[in-house]
């Protein structure tokens, strides 16, 4: 869905909130000839005890430390932020919704360095459903392993989520989707998996989870975090630090992959090899199944992850 097709018409912006339409940036703002803007995914649920934020104080720890990096200083507070993020969805009328914080080096002049240019900060926010199609909760999706790789820690650092980073994400997406996929998966400069382009991944094997650790190059995703906890609750071996190979993909059990938008959502197979049964498999949708009835508010328990609107 298009936004001219939403029923949403406001922004929050440097502190004011204005008309959609309104929202506008200088063609030679830093951030959009550089990527030199650092943002953040959540999601808003309609809980049964009503709207709430999904993790936000995580979220929102996170945008700070990924600001930190390249000297973006973030003038409003983590309380500022929140009271505005909260008031926009009241303004509304969302019970359900996915919220973007960015905040990016503006316009003042234009060599690599960002000089004086301002940090600006600004938050928008949503309707979004399912991420990966209507039918991957249940079905799954077909994915390949990218001919491109996640770029090293060395060279930048991927604990940051950096908008000029996500490009590597689009190269490996659209790669995928031209060849007929859902979504790709890519593998760090040693060739050991790493993630999805916007998706962490986890596998399943004789009843064990693992997931690639920080030290491969990932996302220290949120989501991630949640399907860690639920699945040790629920009584699974998690290996949160794996070195997972190219090959072990296609004699896993089961994958999936977690992630703001994602959810929890199953693969069914990588480069046309089938996965498991080639569905959902067991321990996926019980990890899939918790996590919905504690976003949804369907259960008792960490009642610490949300912040009611």
């Amino acid at each position: 869905m298009s936004f001219a097709e939403m029923d949403v018409d406001t922004i929050w912006m440097d502190g004011e909130f204005v008309p959609w339409e309104e929202a506008r940036i200088h063609v030679l703002t830093h951030g959009l000839h550089y990527g030199s803007g650092v943002f953040e995914g959540v999601r808003c649920y309609d809980t049964e005890a009503g709207p709430a934020i999904f993790r936000w104080d995580e979220h929102l720890a996170r945008l700070y430390q990924s600001a930190k990096p390249y000297g973006l200083e973030i003038e409003y507070s983590p309380a500022d932020l929140t009271e505005a993020t909260l008031e926009l969805i009241r303004r509304q009328d969302l019970r359900s919704c996915y919220v973007r914080p960015i905040t990016y080096f503006g316009y003042d002049s234009l060599g690599v360095s960002p000089g004086d240019c301002p940090t600006r900060t600004a938050i928008a926010c949503w309707p979004w459903g399912t991420y990966l199609g209507e039918d991957a909760l249940e079905d799954g999706v077909d994915v390949m392993v990218s001919s491109w790789r996640k770029h090293h820690s060395s060279q930048v650092p991927t604990t940051a989520k950096t908008t000029g980073l996500y490009v590597n994400s689009l190269l490996a997406g659209e790669e995928a989707r031209r060849n007929g996929y859902v979504e790709a998966i890519v593998l760090n400069k040693e060739g050991d998996v790493a993630e999805g382009p916007g998706e962490n991944l986890f596998l399943v094997r004789d009843g064990e989870i693992h997931t690639p650790g920080l030290a491969e190059g990932i996302l220290d995703g949120i989501t991630r975090k949640t399907a860690i906890t639920l699945a040790r609750e629920l009584g699974y071996p998690v290996h949160e630090a794996a070195s997972i190979s190219r090959g072990e993909l296609y004699t896993a059990d089961e994958l999936f992959f977690t992630g703001t938008a994602a959810e929890v959502t199953p693969i069914r197979s990588v480069d046309d090899v089938a996965i498991g049964e080639g569905a959902r498999g067991p321990v996926t949708e019980a990890v899939q199944s918790r996590f919905f009835e504690v976003v949804e508010g369907r259960s008792d328990g960490h009642e610490e992850w949300f912040t009611p609107v």
